[in-house]
């Protein structure tokens, strides 16, 4: 089956398709680094702004994906469809979708876009889908139930022509520890340590979290839990450390807005994720080849979809 791959990032959907059996007939991303990598490791370069593409010349295709970024609708009243997104990069895929008729649309993005706009971006998405002729359905899915150790949740939508898709089909896979995915040896960044306390939380969902904050100044004494509140509001994200025998959070998309850090109790270390580990925790090979600059590549691989997910979904759909 072929697919179109939009909004494409540095192309974890394609990575996921592609291990299906897919063949990718088009891309497009409007990030020029993004851009340059995925032209790196498919290459091809993507196609570079969506609102200036003609449907009509994009080569026929079976499935669409799409990251697509959240924007908020203008809805008048209760109207709700395909109209009330013009102005929008959703509105992009439905002229796509309205032109060529695939058989399926996936959709991902972050798991706020239930709650956004309160609630009207979610309704106005399944309205449109809806006024184009498919049925549709959405569930959020997380990566830790795939085989990857990261607990990171995405809301992933699916509309298809005729019977709604079953996301009870996806086969699942209990994650190994955080530590399989890491690696023994290289250049890690260790912490001091003069720089935290490790304090074992109560463990939720099999996080693995030891300590939130870091000492400042020499203000917080050793063994008493620290008040992170100003942290939160300060740095956006406090600093976290997690044991490496459990499950590592979301990596985020902005390298400085707070920093995750593993505890090594064997060799009584604590050290930041490098970036390969970072890819791997995403589901990519390790020959993929990442942008140059270290802090735009945590950036892009913070906004990608996480591998076997969407390897889970491309399988039940083939």
């Amino acid at each position: 089956m072929r697919f179109i791959d939009l909004f494409a990032g540095i192309g974890g959907f394609r990575q996921g398709f592609e291990k299906a059996g897919f063949e990718c007939v088009f891309s497009c991303e409007i990030d020029s680094k993004c851009r340059e990598v995925y032209a790196h490791n498919f290459g091809e370069i993507p196609f570079p702004d969506i609102s200036t593409i003609d449907p009509a010349d994009v080569a026929d295709f079976d499935v669409l994906v799409a990251g697509f970024p959240c924007q908020p609708f203008s809805i008048c009243g209760k109207k709700l469809g395909f109209e009330d997104t013009r102005g929008t990069l959703f509105f992009e895929i439905c002229k796509i979708v309205k032109v060529k008729q695939p058989k399926v649309i996936i959709l991902e993005n972050v798991k706020h876009l239930i709650h956004h706009d309160k609630g009207n971006t979610l309704k106005v998405i399944i309205a449109s889908l809806e006024d184009l002729g498919y049925s549709v359905s959405y569930k959020m899915l997380n990566a830790k139930d795939f085989g990857i150790p990261q607990h990171r949740e995405r809301i992933f939508i699916i509309a298809t022509k005729g019977k709604l898709f079953d996301f009870s089909r996806l086969k699942t896979k209990f994650p190994p520890r955080l530590r399989e995915f890491l690696d023994e040896t290289g250049n890690f960044e260790i912490l001091d340590k003069s720089e935290y306390t490790l304090i074992e939380y109560p463990r939720k969902q099999d996080s693995g979290l030891l300590f939130v904050g870091y000492r400042n100044k020499g203000t917080w004494k050793t063994g008493v839990r620290p008040n992170t509140e100003h942290l939160s509001r300060v740095h956006r994200q406090p600093n976290r450390i997690y044991s490496v025998d459990g499950v590592h959070p979301t990596i985020p998309s902005q390298e400085t807005s707070g920093r995750f850090f593993i505890y090594f109790p064997d060799r009584d270390i604590v050290r930041k994720l490098t970036l390969k580990e970072c890819y791997r925790l995403m589901g990519f090979p390790e020959d993929f080849k990442s942008y140059p600059i270290a802090g735009e590549s945590y950036k892009q691989i913070g906004n990608s979809v996480c591998v076997p997910v969407v390897r889970a979904i491309a399988q039940e759909i083939v």
